[in-house]
């Protein structure tokens, strides 16, 4: 105000909020979508039914999907969903924990903000925290073990999907997500690299889960060019291709202008005789399969037929890129430059009926870089959620085979660290000190979340696990039994995670939560563009 006058900066119609009453709006929504997950956390965790705009349902109690579903409006609330989706894209698992760990951190935050600690200082504290944890993540917690400990990764694939609907198969599917990834990785400069894309994952609804199956080889979501060509193909050399077996169109706009019948005659035997030399090139070159990315023209289906070669048609480019993994072949430009040396070969090429769509199998690879997974389930619910938990699993093993350390899960890792933080928080000294602390506690919320998904009491739980933590008997393994409540060592019950889940999960659960807490002005445009002064522009709240 100069003088009684008021000055107006801002557009008419913006809304804008400052000082604690901002931060505790972003806190109260954040906590909100936090919330919302918590319930989903670990193996007796609850489901949700989302309904889209469509009326499509996902049944799920993925973290990610969750959150990816439903369509948050709030800006701080949208920040705590890009938590979630960027811990499934660096690990795959643990996209509650990291959404349920950073609600906590505001939540205590709060506290702090009311007794004067500034923004600042607690973020700053928060950091110290957080390069403190991951420092005790690998000195202390985590285990080193082999990449070719297959127990171990059998385990770690169990307990990623330990908490999702497939409980009942999910034994059977942990082995299905090692062998698949064990078969994919390959080591590059001394470094062990598992790239999970290599996997190509096929889902149809029909049979039960436990007809899911894993092929050396990939599953083609087409069928034959032609009904003539043979159904299955044994000792199969493939040709891949990424260019069209047609006529080319010329680029400019041309025409023939023919005189007389015979002419008519000369252009069509002309073209026959083009995609005759086609077919001719192909089967010089040894092959008896052609997997196409682009079109081909009926006629040089029909000759490839004759010549009993199977072929197929308009197949994307990624599944080709993996059948040159799978098969060792090569993808070629021209059907001119096709040798056999570029040729890829399995055991078998056929068509299978599976569900209502035929699809074409390549299996029987020699050495296969490339694999993929057929999912089977009794509704097309069950295969996304089965998709889902195999896709948490996958990634899981792959990290476990770069990284080559695990911890134990069932929240022993975070009550450990909560312990061994309240200890260190005496030596970091000032108003940070509080924050620490404030961190330490935040993360007991895991295994409180766990007992209480459980059924059981979180208070007595959280008491009973601490004091396993603490004293001269402290064992750093002993996380919550879900069978009954109690406190179990967690290595004897094969719960594992890999060290990289916990690092990524509590790094952006941290940032996030700093992010919020730094911010003291929240300035809102309105929506729509603003009307004009006196025009029909109402305020949207």
């Amino acid at each position: 105000m100069l003088q009684g006058t008021p000055i107006i900066v801002l557009k008419e119609g913006t809304e804008r909020e400052r000082g604690k009453g901002a931060t505790a709006n972003n806190i109260a929504a954040a906590r909100a979508v936090a919330d919302a997950v918590r319930t989903t956390l670990g193996p007796r965790g609850m489901d949700k039914m989302l309904v889209d705009g469509m009326g499509d349902i996902t049944i799920t109690n993925d973290g990610v999907t969750i959150l990816k579903e439903v369509d948050v409006e709030h800006p701080a609330a949208k920040m705590i969903v890009e938590v979630a989706k960027t811990q499934d894209q660096q690990c795959g698992d643990g996209t509650t924990t990291a959404v349920v760990i950073a609600g906590e951190l505001l939540k205590r935050s709060e506290s702090l903000l009311e007794q004067q600690v500034h923004p600042t200082v607690i973020t700053r504290g928060f950091q110290l925290a957080l390069q403190q944890a991951k420092l005790l993540l690998e000195t202390e917690i985590g285990t080193t073990v082999k990449p070719d400990d297959e127990a171990i990764l059998i385990d770690c694939a169990t307990t990623a999907m330990g908490s999702k609907g497939v409980y009942g198969s999910r034994d059977q599917l942990a082995k299905i997500a090692v062998q698949a990834v064990q078969k994919i990785a390959e080591t590059r400069g001394g470094k062990t690299v598992a790239d999970v894309d290599q996997i190509k994952v096929e889902k149809r609804a029909g049979g039960t889960i436990a007809d899911t199956t894993l092929l050396d080889g990939i599953i083609l979501d087409k069928e034959r060019g032609h009904p003539r060509m043979p159904g299955q193909v044994t000792n199969a050399k493939i040709a891949l291709l990424n260019s069209a077996l047609e006529v080319k169109k010329t680029e400019i706009e041309s025409k023939i202008n023919i005189k007389n019948p015979a002419q008519i005659q000369s252009f069509l035997d002309e073209e026959d005789k083009t995609f005759r030399k086609m077919v001719d090139a192909v089967k010089a070159a040894g092959a008896n399969v052609v997997v196409c990315q682009k079109g081909i023209d009926d006629v040089v289906l029909h000759y490839l037929a004759k010549e009993k070669i199977y072929a197929v048609k308009q197949v994307k480019e990624s599944d080709l890129q993996k059948l040159a993994r799978a098969t060792g072949g090569k993808v070629v430009t021209g059907i001119k430059e096709l040798t056999s040396a570029d040729l890829g070969s399995a055991a078998l090429v056929e068509e299978r009926k599976i569900g209502d769509d035929n699809m074409t199998f390549v299996t029987g690879c020699a050495n296969p870089r490339s694999v993929s997974i057929l999912i089977r389930g009794g509704t097309e619910h069950v295969t996304q959620e089965v998709e889902r938990s195999l896709n948490d699993a996958l990634k899981v093993v792959a990290s476990v085979l770069e990284d080559g350390v695990v911890c134990p899960g069932g929240g022993a890792t975070e009550i450990d660290l909560s312990v061994k933080l309240r200890k260190w928080a005496s030596t970091v000294g000032g108003r940070e000190q509080l924050a620490v602390e404030a961190f330490a506690q935040a993360l007991e919320c895991i295994p409180w979340a766990l007992a209480e998904n459980g059924g059981y009491d979180a208070i007595d739980t959280l008491i009973e696990l601490r004091s396993a933590h603490e004293g001269p008997n402290a064992n750093k393994n002993v996380g919550v039994n879900l069978a009954d409540g109690k406190a179990a060592d967690m290595w004897k019950l094969r719960v594992v995670e890999p060290a990289r889940v916990k690092r990524q999960a509590l790094s952006s659960a941290t940032e996030v939560a700093s992010m919020v807490l730094r911010i003291d002005d929240i300035i809102a445009s309105k929506k729509g563009g603003g009307g004009a002064p006196g025009g029909m522009g109402g305020h949207d709240h």
